[in-house]
């Protein structure tokens, strides 16, 4: 039992060391991948115009992941007001996207990223990782490579703010 903690820790100690994450100021990656409902998202045509959020979550449907995904839904019309759309990406099932989405009346599509070319697009670390991005007109302008559970609709807020690009009245007050 000892040695399978000390080998899982190694292996999260790893994973989370390796992520590299696309650069600031590269394009955005042209890729496809399948959504909830088995449909192809052409997710470089979605980059290329307008402000597009993209988070990174291990698995749906557990504890943090439900959190990072909630605080988004929460903040979902304010983000859209302001021109954003947003994706969420993890390595789970077309179905297990669509029962998590159904679970918890997310309002935006989840990509079923089982291929991993999205995850490879984006040079992520791997499974555990947790990442966000802001991409403006086709281009990386922002990331967060050790994205929040519970804060991550303020984060991605707090750099569209500082970025100049958006203002929202919860953040002013």
């Amino acid at each position: 039992m000892k040695n399978h903690i000390i080998i899982t820790l190694t292996f999260i100690s790893m994973n989370l060391l390796t992520a590299k994450g696309i650069d600031l100021g590269s394009p955005a990656p042209q890729v496809n991948a399948l959504n909830q409902n088995n449909e192809t998202v052409d997710l470089g045509s979605e980059f290329a115009e307008g402000l597009t959020v993209v988070f990174f979550y291990p698995k749906a449907d557990t504890p943090g992941c439900t959190a990072q995904a909630c605080s988004l839904r929460d903040s979902f019309h304010e983000l859209v007001e302001q021109g954003v759309k947003i994706y969420g990406v993890s390595y789970d099932s077309p179905e297990k996207q669509a029962k998590f989405i159904e679970k918890y009346s997310l309002p935006f599509d989840l990509i079923a990223d089982e291929d991993k070319a999205v995850s490879k697009a984006f040079d992520r670390g791997g499974f555990f990782s947790r990442e966000a991005y802001i991409i403006k007109d086709g281009e990386v302008i922002w990331r967060d490579l050790k994205a929040s559970t519970r804060t991550q609709a303020a984060d991605i807020k707090q750099a569209l703010m500082d970025l100049g690009i958006a203002s929202f009245a919860s953040m002013t007050e």
